[in-house]
């Protein structure tokens, strides 16, 4: 049928990708909104969890509710390069402020005769240069030159009317300090804002990061635990996770519609997973169009196809990443009763699987392990001394590569 190559696949699986409709998060909503609404900023933002939850997209959603109550909104992806030093991230700062304020007018330049001619003043806005012109002039270690500067930025904000900015940066598990060479820009970052905020300057952080963002922050300056308020993204519900499956369908008008049997097979494989009901979304959608197109009956959903192309495209790239020695004690993790939550050293090492093993773990072995893991994304250590998977559903891959 010809109509149905008019027929564009609403479903977006991808890093940051916004879904055609976005599902549940209401809760998170009501929470930022609760920051927003802050005369003195005491609470700071952490968005933080595992990787497909959709992180990057709610703090795109966050942007237009700020703006709609009269914050001002900068910030950017946190690359490795950011946090390289402390001149780094201060000219990381001074730019996504100066996109915010490069139509403030402070002043006007003095007349400048051009022959026989005047030529007219003309308006001094703080753009870059300007901001860089404060930093460069300001006596004083980078911590004071940035004081500097956005304390003298708030004070024309303020005289805006405009209740503040939001400092937003996505990816901020990359901020690091480098001891070694002298270098601390993530702690940097946080003694500037904690002292602006202390005298009463509306700048707000909004940070959103793996899991290992908040033990970061922690470590870096103590005072962090009690300057951020922590969000955790979770799956979605089975009951938000339908929403986010026929949503889409009904927007577009679309002549197929998923049954319920079939919502609840996607519900099986992604278990919540915002990028997982994505990606399965546009296979089975694909899949369905090419049957219209031959004038076939709709096919029941490939569920094998897609977990195996699934496997292929999200998994095996990480699973390559591991050791042979490293494989064995994913597995044994794998089958841990709470591996989808957290567990413990211990808890790998007293398992069945372990004991079984010809060379078992040891609690030593097992923690030297797991640090090779979680530098290599797999693992992450929280901030209470237990481990969980860094990848999600990734022991229910295991599971399938053990089964193979």
């Amino acid at each position: 049928m010809a109509v149905s190559r008019k027929i564009s696949n609403p479903f977006k699986p991808g890093a940051g990708h916004m879904p055609p409709y976005l599902a549940g998060r209401e809760q998170e909503r009501d929470e930022f909104k609760k920051l927003l609404n802050q005369d003195a900023i005491l609470d700071n933002l952490v968005l933080t969890g595992l990787r497909g939850l959709g992180k990057t997209v709610l703090l795109e959603t966050f942007k237009p509710m700020a703006i709609q109550v009269g914050w001002l909104w900068a910030g950017a992806d946190l690359s490795e390069s950011t946090s390289i030093s402390e001149a780094n991230i201060a000219t990381r700062l001074l730019t996504d402020l100066a996109v915010v304020t490069s139509s403030i007018v402070i002043g006007m330049t003095p007349a400048k005769k051009a022959g026989f001619t005047e030529g007219a003043p003309q308006p001094l806005t703080l753009d870059f240069a300007a901001l860089k012109g404060f930093y460069d002039s300001t006596p004083g270690l980078v911590a004071d030159k940035l004081k500097y500067v956005l304390e003298t930025v708030w004070a024309h904000i303020e005289a805006t009317g405009k209740r503040g900015i939001i400092f937003a940066y996505d990816e901020a598990q990359n901020l690091a300090d480098h001891a070694a060479k002298d270098q601390y820009p993530l702690s940097l970052l946080l003694d500037v804002f904690q002292s602006l905020q202390r005298k009463g300057v509306r700048y707000l952080l909004a940070l959103t990061g793996l899991p290992t963002l908040f033990p970061k922050l922690v470590e870096a300056r103590t005072f962090a635990e009690r300057m951020f308020h922590i969000v955790f993204l979770n799956p979605l519900s089975e009951e938000d996770t339908t929403l986010a499956i026929r949503k889409p369908i009904q927007k577009e008008s679309c002549p197929v519609d998923f049954a319920p049997e079939s919502i609840k097979a996607i519900w099986t494989i992604t278990r919540g997973y915002p990028y997982f009901v994505q990606y399965v979304c546009r296979e089975v959608f694909d899949v369905w169009v090419q049957a219209i197109d031959a004038g076939h009956p709709l096919p029941t959903i490939p569920i094998q196809e897609i977990v195996r192309k699934l496997d292929s495209d999200f998994f095996a790239g990480r699973w390559s990443r591991a050791t042979d020695r490293q494989r064995e004690l994913l597995k044994i993790i794998a089958y841990l009763p709470s591996r989808e939550v957290e567990f413990t050293v211990q808890e790998v090492v007293e398992s069945d699987v372990n004991r079984a093993l010809g060379k078992p773990f040891s609690g030593s072995h097992v923690n030297q392990m797991l640090v090779s893991l979680s530098e290599a994304g797999l693992i992450y250590k929280n901030r209470h001394g237990k481990y969980s998977f860094a990848v999600p559903l990734l022991g229910d891959f295991i599971k399938r590569q053990s089964a193979a």
